[in-house]
């Protein structure tokens, strides 16, 4: 990438082992409709849904500390509340403040939204916000006025972990990735019934056998995030491992929910169908199903239609000093064998991604799968290679179709890796994770402070899905 000549001075003169070069951005078949700051926080997850005719954007955000423009004082990151009904114009309306710390020791990075009129025992009137309190804690706040935000009640406190949640709108139920004390892992299960988000009601903990207190022997990784299809499809797909010895494991629901509770090993395994194991040089940070797929290619064989999930991993490591985080396809058309049939993978070239600075791999991909996208495009995050859209139509085959890498601003912050002659650095973007709304607008969070972007796919890209 281009060095314009006042950073390549700037360099000289401050004598900095900082690469403060400037990355404009660069595109294919997507294009970029709005960008807010965020005030300059390392950003995490956003979650993206409608508010009595306005469309906002609830971010969450790992540790730091910023100035609230809104207020003029000092807060600990937490989450941030955007109005995104026009995307090429998004506004900033609140920041809830999270756990004092720095990184991965702070902040709230994970949310999920519920109107209280999907939810069984919900107030229809208002709109309820899961969110994790850093490492500590999970609260549910009162967000029916976006820029008023007020917390309802802390669903569970005292833990030494939190992670990526999930909570099912049509049924209350949340599996909230947590922490115990007497548990031989960091990340395991908790499973709350929030139906009433203002009264939650504790049903189980969960994890993988060898994971739960008493046990002795080799611990299984620890889990990163659950995604569930709720009561009418009933299962729920775990992602363990980030970027190593990564499990996704299928789970019946309806057996974990009403199966024996102890947490013994017998009762860990009996609402499990079935899991794919990964190797040690990759994680499952995602386990996206994709379920349902009638392939052109196999109209005339017997096996339809096909059953998939979309196992995305997380790169953890600078500069490319860790195995290539992708993303596997998964076949589960028959749950008991999950057949791993295709694997993802930006190149590093022509982008030069591995000296590019930051994380280069796979993150994240959208969760939420609106009829314009469902079977057939899935995004995924990719930190300094932006965005990629990838055409699953053929899951055996799975092919890029655009992507979006956001230019650095004077907020990117530097990546930072260990030389012989001491520690180098570099500014670049770090997309880190995304989701789409209902919509199709597609919006990208940035862990090295760069803020939130908002892209839509056009060409060639967009005549694959049922956009206009």
């Amino acid at each position: 990438m281009k060095t314009t000549g006042y950073c390549a001075v700037a360099i000289l003169l401050l004598g900095a082992p900082v690469a403060w070069a400037e990355h404009p951005a660069s595109a294919s078949n997507m294009t970029l409709l709005g960008h807010q700051d965020l005030q300059g926080r390392s950003a995490y997850q956003p979650v993206i849904r409608e508010n009595k005719g306005r469309w906002i954007a609830y971010v969450g955000h790992h540790g730091g500390v910023s100035v609230n423009a809104l207020t003029g004082n000092k807060e600990d990151n937490g989450t941030s509340i955007v109005d995104v009904t026009d995307p090429r114009q998004p506004r900033y309306l609140a920041h809830i403040p999270g756990e004092p710390g720095m990184g991965e020791t702070g902040g709230a990075q994970m949310v999920r939204v519920c109107n209280g009129s999907e939810l069984p025992k919900g107030d229809p009137n208002k709109v309820y916000l899961l969110r994790t309190f850093g490492n500590l804690a999970h609260e549910v706040w009162d967000v029916t006025t976006p820029e008023k935000p007020s917390r309802l009640v802390v669903v569970v406190d005292k833990l030494k972990g939190t992670h990526k949640n999930w909570w099912e709108c049509d049924s209350g139920i949340a599996y909230l990735v947590s922490g115990l004390p007497d548990w031989r892992t960091r990340r395991m299960t908790q499973v709350f019934d929030l139906s009433d988000p203002a009264r939650p009601k504790f049903i189980r903990n969960f994890g993988l056998a060898g994971q739960e207190p008493g046990a002795t022997g080799p611990v299984p990784t620890e889990l990163h995030g659950p995604i569930s299809t709720g009561p009418k499809g009933n299962r729920v797909y775990f992602g363990y491992g980030t970027n190593k010895s990564g499990v996704m494991q299928i789970v019946d629901r309806a057996k974990l929910l009403a199966g024996p509770h102890e947490p013994t090993a017998a009762n860990l395994r009996a609402p499990e169908v079935s899991r794919f194991n990964l190797s040690s040089m990759n994680g499952a940070h995602t386990a996206l199903p994709v379920l349902g797929m009638s392939l052109p290619e196999f109209a005339k064989d017997k096996g339809q239609p096909r059953d998939f999930v979309f196992v995305v991993n997380e790169s953890l490591a600078n500069e490319c000093t860790e195995p290539r985080q992708k993303v596997f396809v998964v076949d589960i058309t028959e749950e008991k064998t999950p057949v791993g049939i295709a694997t993802f993978n930006v190149p590093e070239k022509p982008g030069d991604f591995c000296s590019r600075g930051g994380r280069f791999g796979s993150h994240s991909s959208n969760e939420n799968q609106p009829p314009m996208y469902a079977k057939r495009v899935v995004f995924v995050a990719w930190f300094n290679a932006g965005v990629r859209a990838i055409n699953i139509s053929d899951p055996f085959n799975p092919r890029e179709v655009g992507y979006y890498i956001p230019a650095t601003t004077e907020k990117t912050d530097k990546r930072c890796v260990k030389t012989a002659g001491g520690e180098a650095c570099k500014i670049a973007i770090q997309t880190n994770n995304l989701e789409v709304d209902d919509r199709g607008y597609v919006y990208l969070v940035d862990r090295a402070n760069t803020g939130l972007h908002i892209v839509e796919l056009t060409g060639a890209a967009r005549a694959i899905t049922t956009l206009p």
